[in-house]
């Protein structure tokens, strides 16, 4: 019963949406989240609602749908409609689907862009050119610019066809550029409205050029630079230019905050040794393949730990309270270690750490990893101690700790930053390689200085 609610409430959403698509609060993703759990009781209601939906808004939903779903999509709908669909998307976006498409059945990506009409087969084609982390991928061909010599007026009246003929979805600012199209200025609406419309931009601009500067990114850039740009000056939208200086496109906040969303996904699920692209697809035996090479390798570190504790098995055995107290050490090192480097990852996403300046942060991470490290290391001594009724034990375990931070602190930032150093995500692996270090120095410190201080 909870499951027919469940269906029930995303039908009504559909439905909802049905009979006014201008619904703002509806979102396209929560329109394919609706689709996604249809379709999982109820393929043929999912098909039907695909034929229900208008092509101007099914393509922002396709781009949220996992391939298996998108697979559907295209069994579905002929390819007529689909160029229809594509053809309502901004050209990045609509590169976006394209891409989707060839993973899935390229034939029929091919059929598709070659109905497109010309102009937006050529923004495909341009935009395809770049690698997934350039600029150029996640810019958008549709602006609307005008000639530094142009009469304001004439543009405006241009302006309004453009709007009339939908070819510009969202506009907030007019680039200005020169001779072979490269840019110069970006002069804000809220501004254009308070100009002379009689006069050209050079007269208007020619007594405040400074102001109207453009800020620019370059076509190339790495996106996560771009992000960072975005972030320093404030932007909503950012003119795109080539190595020559000519305006090719735009990039808005809305494409910015998708990078850092996807961004800050990979990052979570690397972290953890997952796969991102698996877990999103739902791909039962891909996320399990991925998952597993992980664990198999965290094996052969858990191998080399406990090797390390065979090393000290007289110990041990003369002491027994030390198997009890043992994985205190390594479980605080990991924890201790883990929280240094999600936040030097994060940092690092966020451009707020630069390798040159990289000694300050681990300075910082090794203070607070020892200052913590006294602090439990007192506490975890009197524990001990009042437990098992031996004083040096409670001395071990608490020079155990401090060592054990140390390490976690030190090695959880250091590590992160040699491999972006290697030019290797450095969310990717960081995990694996200190759990690997703390339980190693957590078991051997603590057995080590325990055969030094308590075998006689």
């Amino acid at each position: 019963m909870p499951k027919e609610k469940d269906i029930d409430s995303h039908v009504n959403l559909l439905e909802l949406f049905l009979d006014d698509p201008s619904h703002a609060h509806i979102s396209s993703n929560e329109m394919a989240r609706s689709l996604k759990q249809i379709h999982k009781n109820d393929e043929e209601l999912f098909n039907a609602y695909l034929q229900k939906i208008p092509n101007e808004h099914l393509g922002d939903i396709a781009l949220e749908l996992p391939e298996k779903y998108l697979k559907d999509v295209l069994n579905e709908l002929p390819a007529e409609d689909m160029v229809e669909v594509i053809e309502e998307l901004d050209s990045d976006d609509a590169t976006d689907l394209i891409q989707d498409i060839e993973d899935i059945d390229q034939e029929k990506a091919d059929e598709i862009l070659s109905s497109l009409d010309e102009e937006n087969q050529e923004d495909i084609k341009i935009l395809k050119r770049y690698g997934e982390n350039q600029a150029g991928a996640h810019m958008q061909r549709e602006l609307f610019s005008a000639n530094y010599d142009e009469v304001i007026q004439d543009s405006i009246e241009r302006f309004k066809q453009y709007k009339k003929e939908n070819n510009i979805i969202d506009s907030h600012n007019v680039f200005i550029v020169g001779t072979f199209g490269k840019l110069m200025f970006t002069i804000p609406f809220q501004d254009l409205i308070t100009f002379d419309f009689s006069k050209s931009y050079k007269e208007v601009l020619i007594e405040d050029e400074e102001h109207y500067k453009s800020q620019y990114v370059r076509d190339d850039e790495d996106i996560d630079d771009v992000a960072q740009f975005f972030k320093e000056h404030d932007l909503s939208v950012a003119p795109v230019v080539n190595y020559h200086g000519e305006l090719i496109g735009r990039i808005t906040s809305d494409d910015i905050y998708d990078v850092l969303q996807e961004s800050a996904t990979e990052q979570i699920y690397n972290l953890a040794g997952v796969d991102d692209e698996a877990e999103e697809e739902e791909k039962f035996f891909e996320a399990g393949r991925k998952r597993g090479t992980w664990l198999f390798i965290n094996l052969f570190t858990a191998i080399l730990a406990s090797f390390v504790i065979q090393y000290f098995d007289e110990t041990i055995q003369a002491f027994v309270a030390l198997a009890v107290l043992m994985p205190i050490v390594a479980s605080m090192g990991g924890n201790a270690g883990t929280q240094t480097l999600t936040v030097t990852v994060r940092r690092l996403a966020l451009g707020d750490i630069e390798l040159e300046n990289a000694k300050e942060t681990i300075k910082k991470e090794v203070l607070l990893a020892l200052a913590n490290g006294v602090v439990f290391a007192v506490v975890l001594g009197i524990v001990a101690y009042v437990w098992f009724s031996i004083p040096m034990l409670g001395v071990v375990i608490g020079l155990s700790m401090v060592i054990n931070l140390f390490a976690a602190g030190f090695f959880g930032a250091v590590i992160p930053l040699i491999l972006k150093r290697a030019n290797i995500d450095p969310a990717v692996g960081s995990s694996v390689i200190l759990t690997t270090v703390t339980d190693v120095v957590g078991f051997f410190s603590f057995l080590g200085l325990a055969k030094w201080l308590l075998i006689v």
